[in-house]
């Protein structure tokens, strides 16, 4: 079974992963922050990009994942980092900017969740999010198909996490308490090692809640078939890739 996430696999798509993390940081109105939150910082891929534009912040990621965690301080090992449920958890300080990417489609209830965290933010703090919002891509739509087609029907009729909320519940929430809302959608194509490749990416994001109450046989035959469907659904383009389309949904938020 799949307890724990696995940074190895997810740092294989790297540049995938970051490249989002960038884009949100692009658009962070803040010169010089104190104080720092990297919410759901897995691996410390996007803690890296703060510390980079952020060399004299107080930095510090926040992860559920012991392996992410783990990860994290290896590869930045003068920033602190610290175990925790974003569900319930608040800053110790005010901070001038809490960044998350692509962490809080996994949270229940997250807007409400969004809407407690900006009463926590110093004066000028900034909330800046980036969630995949993807549900309705055959990457993700094949995955419920399989799992309701398979013999693990049973097993994973509650796997599939929920959409996004539209767009202006998301507007709704925060407005009142922020003076600017700025949301915005964008769609990264990937060109990925065919079917295989998409089926590997998404593996340790995406897939993981699909493979974890499996067992290693019904692992590997609900990859076959999900793969199967992945390579039809998916045309392979000249150079041999196929292209993974990607949304996302961005929401920088200021006080």
């Amino acid at each position: 079974m799949m307890r724990d996430w696995q940074p190895g696999l997810y740092l294989k798509f790297n540049d995938e992963r970051s490249r989002p993390a960038r884009d949100l940081l692009a658009q962070v109105p803040l010169d010089a922050p104190g104080i720092v939150y990297d919410l759901g910082c897995g691996p410390g891929n996007s803690t890296a990009l703060l510390v980079q534009r952020f060399p004299h912040a107080r930095i510090t990621g926040i992860d559920s994942s012991p392996a992410m965690l783990k990860e994290a301080r290896a590869a930045l090992p003068s920033t602190r980092f610290s175990e925790a449920d974003l569900a319930r958890w608040m800053p110790e300080d005010k901070p001038d900017l809490l960044y998350s990417n692509a962490t809080f489609q996994w949270v229940p209830d997250h807007l409400r969740v969004l809407t407690r965290l900006m009463g926590s933010l110093a004066p000028q703090g900034v909330l800046a999010v980036q969630m995949p919002d993807n549900m309705g891509e055959p990457s993700h739509v094949l995955m419920r198909e399989t799992a309701k087609d398979g013999p693990w029907a049973e097993k994973l009729a509650k796997a599939a996490r929920p959409p996004l909320p539209p767009v202006r519940d998301y507007y709704n929430a925060l407005k009142p308490h922020a003076a600017r809302v700025d949301i915005w959608r964008s769609a990264y194509h990937h060109p990925l090692k065919g079917a295989e490749g998409i089926a590997e990416m998404v593996s340790s994001t995406g897939l993981r809640p699909f493979l974890a109450p499996l067992d290693a046989k019904e692992q590997a035959d609900f990859l076959a078939d999900y793969t199967a469907r992945l390579a039809k659904a998916y045309p392979t383009n000249a150079d041999g890739t196929v292209l993974l389309r990607f949304p996302r949904l961005f929401i920088v938020a200021q006080l």
